[in-house]
């Protein structure tokens, strides 16, 4: 027979279990958001330099780009003065096109595609498809970059760029297939599949009686689930969008693999000879002169670009959570999608 006491005793010890197990939940988050604090002060640190010498000259254009990252790696390696004179518009205009261009064609694709695995397609293809995106999604992209290099680049140098195309550009750039097309069709690929599994995620957790009563009052199948379900599930969309654009911002070897890994900025006014046009983003631009951070200016100037991509990553997530704080209206009857 259990005494009161016993009963008490083992109340007592849940509750000390219980506010055990919160207290360390609530120092491995301190932690974690400790250490992050702490990275970003470092990056912020390091980019300093870069930042106070040239200011909001910066992101501008002037010069090429690879010429001054010659002279700022050279005057720290020559134990000269160092040189820290950087204008980064190429690199982040190139950051800026790849990125928008994959990630508006992989939104498009990937919402028709989800749509169509969740509502529309029969049973067995669903069973195919979904862990087909599922492992799509988790292929590393240096693999999609060999795929890029082997195929995507050797079809649009020898088949979409034309003769009098590469001639006219000849004394610039190299019109070899290495292009900002190519980088924008590989990164297209390789978010896809990300934006696809959380796209179809958001549209299941659509309650099922809403699609049902706007079917039962006549509307059609595809304008009641585009009005009904993907509406509710934009949060989900947003999401989605989001961490897509996260992972292509931080895409790099897959980049400087296809792009032609050249300080160019691609030029609208060239007409449509300027997606061929070869270009090169910040995180590539990281990589590819990491074997030159012996040289004091030129870690400061990688730091620079690294708090750029850092910063902006930032900013994505806080312009997609204030995106989401007008949609929760939409989940108040359908739970969270």
């Amino acid at each position: 027979m259990v005494s009161q006491d016993d009963t008490f005793v083992e109340a007592s010890r849940g509750i000390d279990d219980d506010r055990r197990a919160e207290l360390t939940l609530g120092a491995l988050v301190c932690l974690v958001v400790l250490l992050l604090l702490g990275m970003v002060a470092f990056v912020l640190r390091e980019a300093w330099p870069s930042f106070a010498h040239n200011g909001l000259a910066w992101f501008g254009p002037g010069g090429s780009v690879d010429n001054q990252i010659q002279a700022i790696f050279t005057s720290g390696d020559l134990r000269e003065a160092a040189q820290y004179t950087f204008h980064a518009w190429p690199i982040v205009w190139s950051t800026i096109l790849t990125t928008t261009g994959a990630v508006v064609i992989a939104f498009v694709s990937a919402l028709f595609v989800a749509v169509f695995i969740v509502e529309f397609a029969p049973d067995w293809l669903k069973r195919v498809l979904e862990p087909v995106v599922r492992l799509l999604a988790s292929v590393p992209s240096v693999i999609y970059g060999l795929v890029g290099v082997l195929v995507v680049v050797p079809f649009i140098g020898n088949h979409l760029v034309t003769q009098g195309e590469k001639a006219s550009v000849t004394p610039v750039i190299q019109l070899s297939g290495y292009s900002l097309l190519a980088a924008v069709l590989i990164l297209t690929v390789t978010i896809a599949p990300i934006m696809i599994a959380i796209f179809a995620e958001g549209l299941r957790s659509v309650p099922r009686g809403w699609i049902e009563g706007s079917l039962a009052l006549g509307v059609n199948r595809w304008r009641t689930y585009w009005k009904i379900a993907v509406r509710t599930a934009r949060p989900a969309l947003v999401a989605g969008t989001v961490l897509a654009v996260a992972r292509a911002l931080g895409e790099a070897v897959m980049l400087s693999m296809v792009s032609g890994s050249v300080g160019f900025a691609p030029n609208p006014a060239d007409g449509l000879i300027f997606l061929f046009e070869p270009s090169r983003g910040l995180a590539a631009t990281i990589i590819r002169n990491t074997e030159e951070l012996s040289s004091p200016p030129m870690k400061h100037t990688l730091y620079a670009i690294a708090a750029v991509l850092l910063f902006s990553s930032a900013m994505l997530s806080l312009i997609g959570w204030a995106a989401k704080r007008p949609m929760k209206r939409y989940l108040v009857a359908g739970g969270s999608p």
